[in-house]
């Protein structure tokens, strides 16, 4: 299994911007594609952006659209998202994890806070 630990939350005013970061254990994270994850408080989680392995497809929930950016860097084992424009209700527990079959595979970790509040 490949582990990720997420990075670069924070309090932030609406507007600003965040860049999370996903840092996975192992070598072979180049073979498995990846999604974030978030969770606000009393809601389920939520799928908000997917990328492949290869890193040549993305796609974004509705909910981000042409507001998050995913990418990754397999040189580093690092997959980020690019937060802009942030609203509110993108106020939650950020998560990545490995997605095989289009479902998590990994176990989850601590995830990041972000807080977009004025």
């Amino acid at each position: 299994q490949v582990q990720f630990v997420e990075s670069g939350g924070g309090l932030v005013q609406p507007g600003g911007s965040l860049r999370l970061s996903c840092a996975a254990s192992s070598r072979i994270f180049s073979l498995y594609a990846v999604g974030w994850y978030r969770q606000a408080p009393g809601k389920a989680r939520e799928l908000v952006a997917t990328i492949s392995g290869s890193g040549a497809s993305t796609n974004n929930a509705d909910s981000v659209k042409d507001r998050f950016t995913i990418s990754r860097d397999n040189t580093r084992n690092t997959v980020y998202l690019q937060m802009n424009s942030l609203k509110p209700e993108d106020t939650a527990v950020y998560f990545c994890n490995s997605l095989v079959g289009n479902r998590p595979a990994g176990s989850w970790g601590q995830g990041t806070q972000v807080t977009v509040s004025s």
